[in-house]
């Protein structure tokens, strides 16, 4: 595990330099991050959630931060990650899943307090499964024999992107910068659409109720020009020049939305990738 102070500058540096478009996102994961790892004796898990439509970031963010708590980041044996539809897809073997993973997690802390759990795409969980593991995410000090308090948890959703997009576009149309947005705007948004809704898996969950999540973490649509500096980091990452026709053409072949003012791309730089391919 790499911890302390080096970790989270450099965590910042990435941040800053490789992020495109997220100063929320940058603020509340540094902040949640750097308390957490300052403290010897954290009273809890550190839990956050991250929400936001595709190719905003999310799973990147996730990754950057798992690649600087351990040197060998997803491929460390002390980062374990969730798929519904690869680990959980039987709505009818719930109860089975529930004991898996309640056994999973007990196994893991046991071998190494400070591991990382990562639960993608929470809005597809079946609603009650991801309750099971309550205890390991509130300020006890131990649970069937372990001391998890180091531990972290990360949900990652789209559910929520959608009201965050319309909240941003509302401010927008207000004469609010998107850059001026804070975490106030948003809140009641994602709360009704992440933990009000029957399709989520947050739906009616303790950990809501609870308030075992220290940071909501929106992630927002991103701009023209938020996409052409992913074309350009991309470019750059494969080691090919940067052209900026090529970075005009492919942030151009993009969708965006509304319709008639075309302000956020509807993928984020989700396809940049592909795009760039037909390029070169």
């Amino acid at each position: 595990l790499r911890a302390g102070h080096a970790g989270s500058c450099s965590l910042e540096f990435d941040l800053a330099t490789n992020l495109v478009g997220q100063p929320l996102v940058r603020q509340q994961v540094m902040k949640g991050v750097r308390e957490f790892l300052e403290n010897p004796n954290p009273v809890k898990p550190l839990v956050m959630s991250f929400h936001g439509s595709t190719g905003t970031g999310k799973t990147y963010v996730s990754s950057m931060l798992v690649r600087y708590l351990f040197q060998s980041g997803l491929q460390s044996p002390y980062v374990h990650h969730f798929s519904p539809i690869v680990h959980f897809p039987h709505a009818e073997q719930i109860e089975q899943y529930k004991e898996t993973l309640k056994r999973w997690i007990q196994g893991n802390l046991t071998n190494c307090g400070r591991s990382a759990f990562l639960f993608d795409e929470m809005d597809k969980m079946h609603p009650g499964l991801i309750d099971v593991i309550i205890p390991f995410l509130g300020p006890s000090w131990v649970v069937y024999g372990t001391n998890y308090r180091k531990a972290i948890f990360i949900f990652v959703s789209n559910a929520g992107g959608e009201q965050i997009n319309n909240v941003t576009l509302a401010l927008w149309h207000a004469r609010k910068d998107r850059e001026e947005i804070s975490l106030q705007d948003l809140e009641p948004a994602i709360s009704k659409a992440v933990f009000e809704n029957p399709q989520s898996g947050f739906w009616k969950s303790g950990i809501i109720n609870e308030h075992l999540i220290d940071f909501v973490v929106p992630f927002l649509p991103l701009k023209h020009h938020h996409v052409k500096q992913c074309v350009v980091n991309e470019l750059v990452q494969q080691g090919l020049e940067v052209h900026p026709n090529v970075v005009q053409e492919v942030a151009d072949s993009i969708p965006y939305f509304p319709e008639e003012e075309k302000l956020f791309s509807s993928t984020g730089c989700k396809t940049v990738a592909s795009r760039i391919s037909f390029f070169f």
